[in-house]
């Protein structure tokens, strides 16, 4: 066998990535169809009241869809506690010049259009809970960057867009980083910073992270 020269051993490196990238994305993929399923019969009795306790707060929906950009820039339906009012999007326009965050996001913390029980949901992330079922069916993950509006995307500056190479999550270094408090380029920079490091190692440090930091109530609204 020949001596590999340094262009064929880099050859080499690149292979070993790949393979190893095959890897963690599979394993990632089983990991959460495992938590998703045991997530959802676990909670299945927190999901019965909080359905309860929407409807019974005010009119519409329990379960709120929502078009979000998932990986590869592909549309997706994401789903949530309904937390707001029926005609929230409708009183989105006034309240925008109120706007607390930065770029192209919109958050403010004493938001009108949220319900009495919506504000439960939302400081302790139960809102967030449906989400298991677009894990489920493989739109998003456990671990991965927030999914965006499209709305939102098309205010991106194009160093922003590499976050779509991997599925969107439930959590990432933006949920334990202090959140609501970390300007919006920070957060991209975090995204991006995911993406390049990502592994499973990394991905139950952030599972375990965002569970004392949701226990602790921090940063949410």
């Amino acid at each position: 066998m020949g001596e590999i020269r340094p262009s064929q051993d880099c050859e080499v490196r690149t292979i070993q990535a790949e393979d190893e990238k095959v890897i963690y994305e599979f394993l990632k993929r089983i990991i959460d169809i495992l938590m998703s399923v045991l997530s959802l019969i676990v909670l299945s009795p927190v999901f019965i009241i909080i359905a309860i306790a929407i409807k019974l707060d005010s009119s519409g929906p329990i379960v709120y869809s929502q078009t979000r950009v998932g990986k590869n820039g592909k549309h997706f339906k994401m789903f949530k506690f309904r937390s707001m009012i029926i005609n929230a999007e409708e009183m989105l326009t006034e309240l925008k010049p109120m706007n607390e965050m930065d770029g192209p996001m919109f958050k403010i913390k004493e938001d009108p259009r949220i319900t009495r029980i919506g504000r439960f949901i939302r400081r302790t992330s139960i809102d967030e809970l449906p989400q298991l079922i677009n894990i489920l069916r493989g739109e998003m993950s456990i671990v991965g960057p927030r999914p965006s509006l499209p709305s939102e995307v098309k205010e991106f500056e194009s160093w922003m867009m590499e976050r779509f190479v991997v599925k969107p999550g439930l959590t990432c270094f933006w949920q334990v980083s202090g959140r609501n408090n970390i300007p919006f380029h920070k957060w991209m920079e975090l995204d991006i910073k995911y993406v390049k490091e990502r592994n499973l190692w990394l991905d139950v440090k952030l599972v375990f992270k965002t569970i004392k930091v949701v226990i602790k109530g921090d940063d949410a609204s």
